[in-house]
Protein backbone atom coordinates (compact mmCIF):
# COMPACT_ATOMS: atom_id res chain seq x y z
CA UNK A 1 0.00 0.00 0.00
CA UNK A 2 1.35 3.44 -1.04
CA UNK A 3 2.38 5.84 1.84
CA UNK A 4 0.13 9.11 2.04
CA UNK A 5 1.48 12.70 0.69
CA UNK A 6 1.53 14.75 3.10
CA UNK A 7 1.50 18.40 1.39
CA UNK A 8 2.75 21.38 3.96
CA UNK A 9 3.96 24.86 3.99
CA UNK A 10 7.24 25.20 3.53
CA UNK A 11 8.04 27.63 6.56
CA UNK A 12 5.99 25.13 8.64
CA UNK A 13 8.48 23.40 11.45
CA UNK A 14 8.18 20.20 13.02
CA UNK A 15 9.37 19.47 16.29
CA UNK A 16 9.99 16.05 18.41
CA UNK A 17 10.62 15.08 21.44
CA UNK A 18 11.46 17.58 24.78
CA UNK A 19 11.65 20.02 22.67
CA UNK A 20 7.83 20.11 21.62
CA UNK A 21 6.86 19.52 24.87
CA UNK A 22 8.74 22.70 25.96
CA UNK A 23 6.98 24.59 22.91
CA UNK A 24 3.45 23.17 23.69
CA UNK A 25 3.91 24.37 27.51
CA UNK A 26 5.36 28.32 26.45
CA UNK A 27 1.83 28.17 24.19
CA UNK A 28 -0.49 27.51 26.57
CA UNK A 29 1.32 30.20 29.10
CA UNK A 30 1.13 32.47 26.43
CA UNK A 31 -2.68 32.27 25.89
CA UNK A 32 -3.14 32.52 29.64
CA UNK A 33 -0.96 35.63 29.94
CA UNK A 34 -3.43 36.97 27.13
CA UNK A 35 -6.25 37.02 29.66
CA UNK A 36 -4.50 36.93 32.93
CA UNK A 37 -5.28 40.68 34.00
CA UNK A 38 -9.17 40.23 32.87
CA UNK A 39 -9.24 38.59 36.17
CA UNK A 40 -10.20 39.94 39.46
CA UNK A 41 -11.82 42.94 41.42
CA UNK A 42 -9.46 44.91 39.53
CA UNK A 43 -9.62 43.44 35.93
CA UNK A 44 -8.68 45.27 32.74
CA UNK A 45 -10.65 45.32 29.50
CA UNK A 46 -9.04 44.34 26.55
CA UNK A 47 -9.70 45.97 23.10
CA UNK A 48 -10.12 43.76 20.28
CA UNK A 49 -10.25 44.48 16.18
CA UNK A 50 -12.43 42.09 14.60
CA UNK A 51 -11.89 41.25 10.83
CA UNK A 52 -14.69 43.20 10.18
CA UNK A 53 -13.13 46.35 11.20
CA UNK A 54 -15.02 46.78 14.38
CA UNK A 55 -13.63 47.48 17.77
CA UNK A 56 -14.49 45.49 21.21
CA UNK A 57 -13.77 45.86 24.43
CA UNK A 58 -14.64 43.11 26.89
CA UNK A 59 -13.22 41.54 30.20
CA UNK A 60 -14.83 37.95 29.22
CA UNK A 61 -11.97 35.77 28.75
CA UNK A 62 -14.38 33.65 26.73
CA UNK A 63 -14.65 36.36 24.18
CA UNK A 64 -11.48 37.57 23.82
CA UNK A 65 -10.17 33.79 23.25
CA UNK A 66 -12.86 33.60 20.26
CA UNK A 67 -11.55 36.78 18.19
CA UNK A 68 -7.80 35.96 18.43
CA UNK A 69 -6.32 33.84 16.08
CA UNK A 70 -3.91 31.25 16.56
CA UNK A 71 -1.40 28.33 14.74
CA UNK A 72 -0.22 26.57 17.42
CA UNK A 73 -2.06 23.15 18.25
CA UNK A 74 -1.35 23.92 22.20
CA UNK A 75 -2.75 27.43 21.82
CA UNK A 76 -5.48 25.94 19.74
CA UNK A 77 -6.18 23.41 22.70
CA UNK A 78 -6.31 25.66 25.63
CA UNK A 79 -9.05 27.90 23.56
CA UNK A 80 -11.13 24.84 22.52
CA UNK A 81 -10.72 24.09 26.66
CA UNK A 82 -12.15 27.45 27.65
CA UNK A 83 -15.52 26.45 24.73
CA UNK A 84 -15.87 23.33 26.52
CA UNK A 85 -15.76 25.28 30.02
CA UNK A 86 -18.34 28.12 28.51
CA UNK A 87 -20.96 25.05 26.65
CA UNK A 88 -21.37 22.42 30.27
CA UNK A 89 -20.19 25.17 32.85
CA UNK A 90 -21.44 28.74 31.32
CA UNK A 91 -18.78 30.41 33.74
CA UNK A 92 -15.17 29.92 34.48
CA UNK A 93 -14.00 30.37 31.25
CA UNK A 94 -11.36 32.52 32.35
CA UNK A 95 -10.41 30.68 35.78
CA UNK A 96 -9.96 27.62 34.03
CA UNK A 97 -7.39 28.79 31.31
CA UNK A 98 -5.23 30.70 34.06
CA UNK A 99 -5.40 27.51 36.11
CA UNK A 100 -4.57 25.15 33.22
CA UNK A 101 -1.63 27.69 32.26
CA UNK A 102 -0.53 27.74 36.40
CA UNK A 103 -0.63 23.53 36.01
CA UNK A 104 1.87 24.34 32.73
CA UNK A 105 4.41 26.67 34.63
CA UNK A 106 4.33 23.81 37.29
CA UNK A 107 5.28 20.79 34.93
CA UNK A 108 8.07 23.00 32.77
CA UNK A 109 10.97 22.41 35.67
CA UNK A 110 9.85 18.67 35.71
CA UNK A 111 9.78 18.43 31.84
CA UNK A 112 13.53 20.12 31.80
CA UNK A 113 14.69 17.69 34.62
CA UNK A 114 13.05 15.14 31.80
CA UNK A 115 10.64 13.43 33.72
CA UNK A 116 8.03 11.49 31.36
CA UNK A 117 4.76 13.62 31.06
CA UNK A 118 2.87 10.28 32.61
CA UNK A 119 4.48 10.94 35.91
CA UNK A 120 3.62 14.33 35.88
CA UNK A 121 0.09 13.63 35.27
CA UNK A 122 -0.37 11.29 37.78
CA UNK A 123 1.23 13.10 40.00
CA UNK A 124 -1.73 15.90 39.08
CA UNK A 125 -4.17 13.36 39.83
CA UNK A 126 -2.67 12.49 42.91
CA UNK A 127 -3.37 16.31 43.87
CA UNK A 128 -6.95 16.39 42.51
CA UNK A 129 -7.47 13.63 45.11
CA UNK A 130 -6.41 15.46 47.90
CA UNK A 131 -7.80 18.44 47.04
CA UNK A 132 -11.55 16.81 46.76
CA UNK A 133 -10.47 15.55 50.37
CA UNK A 134 -9.55 18.67 51.39
CA UNK A 135 -12.71 20.42 49.81
CA UNK A 136 -15.05 17.71 51.41
CA UNK A 137 -13.40 18.33 55.12
CA UNK A 138 -14.36 21.22 54.65
CA UNK A 139 -17.28 21.71 53.27
CA UNK A 140 -20.53 22.38 55.69
CA UNK A 141 -24.33 22.63 55.33
CA UNK A 142 -25.74 25.80 54.49
CA UNK A 143 -29.51 26.66 55.57
CA UNK A 144 -30.85 28.03 53.04
CA UNK A 145 -34.14 29.28 54.65
CA UNK A 146 -31.16 31.72 56.46
CA UNK A 147 -31.30 35.29 53.82
CA UNK A 148 -28.39 36.74 55.36
CA UNK A 149 -25.73 33.36 54.79
CA UNK A 150 -27.16 33.07 51.16
CA UNK A 151 -26.77 36.59 50.47
CA UNK A 152 -22.94 36.28 51.90
CA UNK A 153 -22.39 33.24 49.64
CA UNK A 154 -23.80 34.95 46.17
CA UNK A 155 -21.93 38.16 47.33
CA UNK A 156 -18.61 36.02 46.92
CA UNK A 157 -19.20 35.19 42.96
CA UNK A 158 -20.26 38.78 41.98
CA UNK A 159 -16.92 40.52 42.54
CA UNK A 160 -14.93 40.13 39.91
CA UNK A 161 -17.90 40.74 38.12
CA UNK A 162 -19.64 44.58 36.78
CA UNK A 163 -22.88 44.13 38.62
CA UNK A 164 -20.12 43.90 41.91
CA UNK A 165 -21.04 47.55 42.63
CA UNK A 166 -24.75 46.93 43.15
CA UNK A 167 -24.32 43.49 44.36
CA UNK A 168 -26.69 43.57 47.45
CA UNK A 169 -29.51 44.34 45.09
CA UNK A 170 -29.01 41.31 42.85
CA UNK A 171 -28.26 39.21 45.79
CA UNK A 172 -32.05 40.08 46.99
CA UNK A 173 -33.34 39.99 43.54
CA UNK A 174 -32.36 36.67 42.83
CA UNK A 175 -32.93 35.60 46.22
CA UNK A 176 -36.33 36.43 45.75
CA UNK A 177 -36.79 34.74 42.35
CA UNK A 178 -35.64 31.16 43.14
CA UNK A 179 -37.66 31.54 46.68
CA UNK A 180 -40.68 31.57 43.95
CA UNK A 181 -39.84 29.09 42.33
CA UNK A 182 -41.52 25.55 43.20
CA UNK A 183 -41.31 22.18 42.67
CA UNK A 184 -43.90 20.15 42.39
CA UNK A 185 -44.14 16.34 42.61
CA UNK A 186 -46.99 14.75 40.02
CA UNK A 187 -49.41 12.88 41.71
CA UNK A 188 -49.48 10.30 39.00
CA UNK A 189 -45.92 9.48 38.64
CA UNK A 190 -42.86 10.20 40.06
CA UNK A 191 -41.44 12.93 37.52
CA UNK A 192 -40.94 16.12 38.55
CA UNK A 193 -42.60 19.19 36.88
CA UNK A 194 -40.37 22.53 37.04
CA UNK A 195 -41.50 25.90 36.99
CA UNK A 196 -40.67 27.87 34.29
CA UNK A 197 -40.50 32.02 33.52
CA UNK A 198 -41.17 33.36 30.48
CA UNK A 199 -40.36 37.32 29.87
CA UNK A 200 -41.87 39.33 26.63
CA UNK A 201 -40.61 42.61 25.69
CA UNK A 202 -42.96 45.61 26.78
CA UNK A 203 -44.56 43.61 29.85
Amino acid sequence: MQAPVVVVNQNSQRETGRKAQLSNVKAGKAVADIIRTTLGPRSMLKMLLDPMGGIVMTNDGHAILREIDVSHPAAKSMIELSRSQDEEVGDGTTSVIILAGEMLAAAEPFLERKMHPTVIVAAFRKALDDGLKFMEDAAFNVDLKNRESMRKIMMSTLGTKFIGRFGPIMCDLAIDAVEKVSVVFCSFCSALKFCRSLTKSGT
